[in-house]
C-alpha cells in the first residue's frame, strides 16, 4: 500500500549500505537540512504538513525508518542494539544524501532515536527539536528519575507488552473504531486529544496499517519472567529495543562534546509519554488488567517526564542549553495537533541556532 503525499512532498525510494526505504523531501535541493524521524506505529507520512510549512530555506528529509512504512521488511530491528539500527540508518542516509550537518527532529520513538544521536553524533547536530520524547532510559520497567530498574530482567518492558488485539487487528488491516483496540480507536484514545480527529487522520491509520508484523518486526519476541507483569524484553524488534534493558547510558548524551541546543515541546495532556503513561505497567496494574500487581512501591509508573527532565538538566549544567515548552489542550504529536503554537517555537528555535 503507498500512501498518497500532499503537494510540496516528493518521495523516492533511496538505498544506502543499510537500507533501502521510501524518503520524502519537501524544500530546495540546497536548502539548509532538517531531519525528522518518526515515531513508533507511524512512519514520514506524519511529518508531511510540518514539512510544507517550513520556512523556504529548509530541505525537510523524513525517511521510513526500519520496521515500518515502505522499509525495507527484510532489514529487521536488532534489540540488542537498542536505538543503534536507527541510529545507522538515519547517519547512512545523510551520508548518502551528502548532508554533513542538520537540523534534528523526533517524536516518540524517533525522539528516543535523537537521543542516542545526541551521545554518538553532536557534530552533526544543528539543533535538536524534541516532540514528546521517549524518555532516554527507553520504555518500562524503570522506577525513578535515575533510571533504576523495577526488576532485574526488566519484566514490563519490551514486545511482550503489546497487546494482541491490536495486533490482530492491524495484521487484518482494520480502519473501524468497532473495537476499543482498533489502530483508529488507539489514535483517538492515545494519540490526538479528543475530541480532535485530524483532517488527515485517514492517512495516518493507514501508516499506522504500514507497520511490518511478525514476531522478529512488531510486535517481536518476549521471554516470560516470574516477575510482575510476567514479561521482559526479547531480542528483536522495535519494542524490545525501546526497553530499558538495551537503552544508552544518558551520562553519554550529557558528556558528549558538542552540545546542539535542545527543544522540548510536549503536548499537556499526552498520554502516551508521561509520568503515569497509558501503556505503563505501573499506571495500569492498580485496574486489575493484570493479576497480582504487587503494588506501588514495587512496581511504580516510570516517571518519563521527571527522567527526560533529570537529564536535561544536567545536559545544560554541563554547558548545553534547552527550552521546555509545554502546548495546553494537546495530546502526543503538537505538530499534527497545535501546528500554530508548534511551527512557532520550532522555527524560532533553528532560526536561532
Amino acid at each position: 500500500m503507498t500512501i498518497a503525499t500532499i503537494d510540496g512532498i516528493t518521495a523516492t525510494t533511496i538505498s544506502t549500505d543499510r537500507i533501502s526505504t521510501r524518503v520524502l523531501t519537501s524544500g530546495p535541493a540546497d536548502g539548509i537540512p532538517v531531519l525528522l524521524l518518526h515515531g513508533n506505529l507511524s512512519s514520514a507520512t506524519w511529518w508531511e504538513e510540518t514539512m510544507v510549512r517550513l520556512p523556504a530555506r529548509y530541505l525537510a528529509i523524513a525517511p521510513d525508518q526500519r520496521g515500518f512504512g515502505e522499509a525495507d521488511t527484510a532489514a529487521k530491528v536488532d534489540a540488542t542494539r537498542g536505538m543503534g539500527d536507527f541510529v545507522d540508518d538515519a547517519i547512512a542516509l545523510m551520508d548518502h544524501l551528502g548532508h554533513d550537518r542538520f537540523h534534528l527532529v523526533g517524536n516518540s520513538l524517533g525522539g528516543v532515536i535523537v537521543w542516542w544521536l545526541m551521545a554518538g553524533h553532536g557534530e552533526r547536530i544543528l539543533s535538536v527539536t524534541q516532540v514528546d520524547p521517549g524518555s532516554p532510559y527507553g520504555f518500562g520497567g524503570t522506577r525513578d528519575v535515575e533510571g533504576n530498574p523495577t526488576n532485574d530482567d526488566f519484566a514490563g518492558s519490551g514486545g511482550g507488552l503489546i497487546n494482541p488485539e491490536l495486533v490482530r487487528l492491524i495484521s487484518e488491516g482494520d480502519t473501524s473504531t468497532d473495537s476499543m483496540f482498533s489502530p483508529r480507536a488507539a489514535l483517538r484514545a492515545l494519540v490526538w486529544k479528543p475530541p480532535l480527529v485530524p483532517a488527515r487522520e485517514d492517512a495516518f491509520v493507514d501508516s499506522l496499517l504500514q507497520v511490518h508484523i511478525g514476531v522478529d518486526a512488531y510486535p517481536g519476541d518476549k521471554v516470560m519472567s516470574a516477575n510482575w507483569p510476567y514479561v521482559a524484553p526479547g531480542v528483536v524488534g522495535v519494542n524490545n529495543a525501546l526497553s530499558p534493558k538495551y537503552a544508552l547510558d544518558p551520562a553519554q548524551i550529557v558528556e558528549s562534546a558538542v552540545k546542539p541546543s535542545v527543544l522540548w515541546v510536549r503536548g499537556a495532556h499526552d498520554l502516551a509519554v508521561s509520568d503515569n503513561a497509558a501503556s505503563d505497567p505501573g499506571t495500569w496494574g492498580p485496574m486489575g488488567l493484570v493479576p497480582g500487581y504487587p503494588g506501588a512501591d514495587a512496581y511504580p509508573s516510570q516517571p518519563m517526564l521527571g527522567q527526560t527532565r533529570s537529564v536535561l538538566d544536567a545536559y545544560a549544567a554541563a554547558g548545553g542549553t534547552y527550552k521546555e515548552v509545554v502546548i495546553d489542550d494537546c495530546g502526543h504529536v503538537p505538530f499534527i495537533e497545535k501546528p500554530e503554537e508548534f511551527d512557532g517555537v520550532f522555527h524560532e528555535h533553528m532560526a536561532d541556532a
